[in-house]
């Protein structure tokens, strides 16, 4: 059987006729419940969309499960996460009804204002769904009644103000996710203190193997994928433990083994370039230099 390939989902109303809802009052953005959905005229045909806006949904009493990037959710329970333009959805259940809401705009729609810029720092439209935003009862009031602010909005008359204050509703929104992603970093800080002791181990692992020499430093995603995150959590996870993103952590775990090497062995500064993994002695004193404030050779010559 030939594998159906994606189909890319470019606007608002044409989410909408996927899903049975009825035409979106405004074309870039649009809020509805999911109840709201009509099965009956909804193209569940379609297995696997891309989609091109970005979406929050927030979404609880969901039968059955939702394939997101590589992996499988079961959304039973109340549950908030954010997909950005390109990211591939696909449903796997049939016939699920789930209730909550979800918020949908174009990029277009904030072309012109600075979130459109500090949209991309918000780490959480690169997550995987098993590491979506769990709320709490208060938490969920708060963000579904910015979410009615919202679809009031859109439902009032356009006037010079309505692009703006929709444009800060939305702002708010994100800001309440990521102050509440932070808040779940912190109250799973005992699992995520595993984290950084299996990261540790996979360092030191890797480092000890020949994947050094053969592929050289480890990446963010080679690490991300070994930890089963992905790239963006695992790096904002950290971040809220230590202080640094994964490829900080990287370029510690080399700083310390390339003092190490250093300070015990005779071994030149090229030599233990190439041990490190690194194609070029350039990049590593450059690297070293910019993490010590000194060169290779400097640090060496300290011991003298």
């Amino acid at each position: 059987m030939k594998k159906q390939s994606p189909s890319i989902v470019r606007s608002v109303s044409e989410q909408h006729r996927i899903l049975g809802l009825p035409r979106p009052s405004h074309p870039l953005v649009s809020v509805f419940n999911f109840e709201d959905m009509n099965h009956d005229h909804a193209d569940f045909g379609v297995e696997t969309l891309i989609m091109d806006m970005y979406c929050i949904s927030l979404k609880r009493d969901v039968v059955g499960k939702i394939r997101y990037g590589q992996g499988y959710f079961d959304f039973d329970e109340g549950i908030m996460f954010c997909t950005g333009p390109g990211q591939v959805v696909s449903n796997i259940s049939d016939n699920h009804r789930p209730s909550g809401w979800c918020v949908v705009f174009h990029p277009d729609f904030i072309r012109r204002h600075p979130l459109s810029l500090k949209i991309k720092g918000y780490g959480f439209f690169g997550y995987e769904v098993n590491e979506a935003l769990h709320l709490s009862e208060k938490e969920e009031e708060l963000i579904v009644s910015v979410i009615k602010m919202l679809l009031h909005e859109l439902n009032s008359n356009i006037d010079s103000y309505s692009e703006q204050v929709i444009v800060a509703h939305l702002e708010l929104l994100l800001s309440y996710a990521e102050r509440f992603y932070n808040r779940q970093f912190i109250t799973r800080k005992p699992v995520n203190n595993d984290v950084l002791l299996k990261l540790e181990n996979l360092l030191s692992a890797y480092f000890n193997s020949e994947k050094l020499v053969e592929q050289g430093l480890p990446t963010v995603n080679y690490i991300a994928d070994s930890l089963h995150f992905s790239d963006s959590y695992l790096s904002d996870l950290l971040k809220n433990l230590t202080g640094q993103n994964t490829q900080q952590h990287i370029h510690h775990y080399v700083i310390e083994k390339a003092k190490e090497l250093l300070a015990s062995t005779n071994l030149s500064v090229a030599e233990i370039a190439f041990r490190l993994g690194f194609g070029f002695p350039q990049s590593f004193n450059k690297l070293f230099k910019n993490k010590t404030q000194v060169t290779p050779l400097q640090y060496r010559q300290s011991f003298n």
